[in-house]
């Protein structure tokens, strides 16, 4: 394109004014330099843009077919300039978090409820996924934060702890009644449970079911029947309704212990506790946005210890 930004610009001036020495007031230039602007404008498309009188300007009909195409290119660049405008006087900006749905439920939301009443402009958009779906798409860039379990694999990310979890294996009390009916030995350890019972568990794609797994392998205990569920909210669903014994975390089935809806399994060794936080990339190169939120996070956590 041999034509110069600026001589469209003066162009769209002069068509709105319909008078050179009014657009020439507009756009702080000289007369001469706005009439030549024209003229070399109307030199390179090889056509005349306006019909010139006493009174002033009107534009020919192909210069009414450019100022409706440069019309809407200008609006399209006066909505991006208010985008900007925005996003530097009211905190406008996208956040991008990936997320299982547990932890979603138990860990985010509290986070999102006070982030966005600080902020109201941010778009934040969830994904909810698995922790290794969640890492792979840090890795790549399509996300920028990733609330998770903290796994070794995800490198050069910082990851800042929100909470330690402990996993744990519950039944309703009548199952275990139930099971002890169907068995035709004396139950006499968790892991005799756990070999006779309806084992549900995460599916293999989700990091706590790999950990399960590792700990099972290591106490020696048999998996025999088992029912994989896609999230830990269907897992403790299935367990209050009796359907067998699930490995849950312990700090989101809280209420049901309490309430004797659901019992802990008492085991020889426990498996330990896990640590969940925030993963993301240097903060120096964050958009504004999720600078804010990081930053809202360690305030967030400060306050409530």
């Amino acid at each position: 394109m041999k034509v110069n930004l600026s001589e469209y610009r003066i162009f769209y001036v002069v068509a709105q004014k319909g008078n050179i020495s009014r657009a020439a007031k507009e756009l702080y230039i000289s007369q001469p330099a706005v009439s030549k602007s024209i003229n070399r404008l109307e030199e390179s498309l090889k056509t005349k843009l306006f019909h010139r009188s006493s009174r002033g300007v009107t534009l020919t009909e192909a210069g009414q077919v450019l100022y409706e195409h440069i019309d809407t290119a200008f609006e399209s660049i006066f909505a991006g300039e208010l985008k900007i405008q925005r996003i530097r006087d009211y905190n406008i900006g996208q956040l991008r978090i990936g997320v299982s749905a547990t932890l979603c439920k138990y860990l985010l939301l509290p986070y999102l409820k006070k982030f966005v009443n600080l902020y109201p402009h941010i778009k934040i958009n969830i994904v909810c996924q698995s922790t290794f779906q969640t890492a792979k798409q840090l890795e790549e860039g399509k996300l920028d934060v990733g609330l998770i379990g903290y796994t070794d694999r995800l490198t050069g990310f910082d990851f800042r702890d929100v909470k330690n979890i402990e996993d744990i294996f519950v039944c309703q009390p009548s199952y275990l009644d139930h099971l002890r009916l169907r068995m035709e030995e004396e139950i006499t350890s968790t892991a005799m449970i756990l070999e006779n019972a309806n084992l549900m568990l995460l599916d293999e794609s989700n990091i706590t079911r790999r950990y399960v797994d590792h700990y099972m392998e290591q106490m020696g205990i048999i998996k025999n029947q088992i029912l994989e569920v896609s999230n830990m909210e269907l897992l403790i669903e299935f367990a209050k309704i009796g359907l067998g014994v699930a490995c849950v975390i312990k700090e989101f089935v809280k209420e049901e212990l309490n309430k004797g809806e659901l019992i802990e399994l008492e085991l020889d060794e426990r498996m330990g506790e896990r640590r969940v936080g925030f993963a993301f990339g240097e903060k120096e190169k964050q958009a504004k946005a999720v600078r804010l939120f990081l930053d809202f996070i360690e305030e967030y956590n400060l306050s409530e210890k």
